[in-house]
């Protein structure tokens, strides 16, 4: 989010903020939202939706009971039912020692430029004819390649909060993508590829490069076999490396950590990957498609490293659970919108990227995969072991040069095993529509499981 001290969501805040009772904490968070989302096939309109939404949170702490509740609107009399719920709602909480609302901590909010106004006027038309657009270049990269589908999306995000404890914060954001998903054909088999485009405005598109990444990405893995098993090194491309840092931030979630559902548990100050890998969440980054200036309580966002150099550092923490731990907020509360309370997570993770391209990488190996695609990721690891097994397809790697296809093998070892065999950082960082950006990865000595 972008600070806005005159927001008019700021004022509806304030309001309700202003009828707190003596021995209360009260927080009102207050947003509206816009988001339109195009899907086109065979160059006709296959779904469209353009949706707005407001609406109002508000939680009432007492005694260590929290009660919450919220609407959908933001007329007045909707504000005073939900303002009376809420405190209903205190009666029927559990006790909690650590309940309690973000105090403001003095750390700077890190001015960014996040809202757009060629985005906020752009016109339906051109953003269906984007998506046309996209569908005609894939098709013509390549004869063998069909559309399964292109897609612009975009949101808009404006939310105010302000609390008895001291926060009074507002803040506007915009962003968008498109992507396109491709069928490749060859005979009886087809293969599958992918490829977006993100931006602040629709003038930031690289329309050929998403369109030349999804066709590639379908067209290479035509005639792919199932290869033998054995281990080699493994060249995570940038797509499924942010998918791993999904399953990272998990567990360096401070929450998880409480619970002991992390395998990074008790380990501070601990090497935990290769020197080479540096982990930080960094929010202030505006080419990062989550960046924004604020958490979901109204804490500055801020660059949070999580390991330096192979060691870690410490964890993402929001005001709750930096309570429970005895430290302070990381500013990393984050919030679904005003039907929600806060919970915790990384904003926007980056591995800090070296300066090789994944080709460059490629040249100096002698056996080994290039995973492209991976499939059930997120239900083959273990937070807490750090075990994990994963479905993948990709190219394998022979005396430096991308060889034959293949698919239907396995990769698996553990988290923590696959963070100290990394060998290189790639220096191809790829800004995607998600709270983890891509690089490629090298990493030594993984089991492939195939024939």
């Amino acid at each position: 989010m972008s600070a806005r001290p005159d927001s008019e969501l700021l004022r509806i805040a304030d309001a309700v903020v202003a009828q707190a009772r003596p021995g209360e904490q009260l927080e009102a968070y207050v947003s509206r939202d816009s988001e339109t989302d195009i899907r086109v096939y065979e160059g006709e309109i296959e779904h469209f939706v353009s949706a707005q939404s407001e609406g109002i949170g508000i939680r009432v702490i007492r005694d260590g009971r929290t009660g919450f509740a919220y609407a959908g609107t933001l007329d007045e009399r909707a504000i005073a039912e939900v303002l009376a719920e809420a405190r209903d709602n205190v009666e029927f909480g559990t006790p909690d020692e650590w309940a309690g609302l973000a105090s403001p901590d003095d750390v700077d909010v890190v001015p960014q430029d996040l809202w757009n106004e060629a985005l906020a006027a752009y016109a339906t038309d051109r953003k269906i004819e984007l998506a046309k657009e996209l569908e005609r270049l894939a098709l013509a990269s390549d004869p063998r390649v069909r559309v399964d589908d292109a897609n612009y999306s975009d949101v808009a995000a404006e939310s105010a909060v302000v609390t008895t404890t001291g926060i009074r914060r507002a803040g506007r954001e915009n962003g968008c993508y498109v992507s396109v998903g491709t069928l490749a054909d060859d005979g009886d088999e087809t293969q599958t590829g992918f490829g977006f485009s993100v931006g602040r405005s629709p003038d930031e598109f690289d329309l050929a490069k998403a369109a030349k990444e999804a066709a590639e990405r379908a067209t290479r893995l035509l005639g792919a076999t199932k290869p033998a098993s054995r281990r080699l090194t493994v060249v995570l491309d940038p797509f499924v490396t942010a998918q791993f840092l999904g399953i990272i931030s998990s567990t360096l979630n401070g929450e998880s950590v409480i619970k002991g559902r992390s395998l990074f548990k008790d380990r501070v100050g601990e090497t935990v990957a290769n020197p080479l890998f540096t982990l930080v969440d960094d929010p202030t980054n505006p080419l990062a498609y989550t960046a924004t200036e604020l958490d979901g309580e109204g804490l500055a966002a801020r660059r949070n490293v999580l390991i330096d150099g192979g060691v870690l550092q410490g964890f993402v923490h929001n005001s709750y659970s930096a309570r429970r731990a005895g430290t302070a907020s990381t500013g990393n509360a984050v919030r679904g919108g005003f039907k929600g309370t806060p919970g915790v997570g990384c904003l926007a993770l980056q591995v800090v990227p070296g300066t090789r391209s994944q080709t460059e990488l490629i040249s100096g190996i002698q056996d080994g995969v290039l995973v492209q695609q991976v499939s059930g990721l997120h239900s083959g690891v273990n937070p807490i072991s750090g075990d994990f097994s994963t479905g993948a397809s990709g190219l394998l790697i022979s005396n430096g040069q991308l060889g034959a296809p293949v698919r239907e093998f396995t990769i698996a070892s553990t988290l923590q095993r696959m963070l100290l065999d990394l060998v290189e950082v790639g220096g191809d960082v790829d800004w995607l529509p998600m709270r983890a950006a891509g690089v490629s990865l090298v990493i030594a000595d993984m089991t492939m499981s195939g024939a």
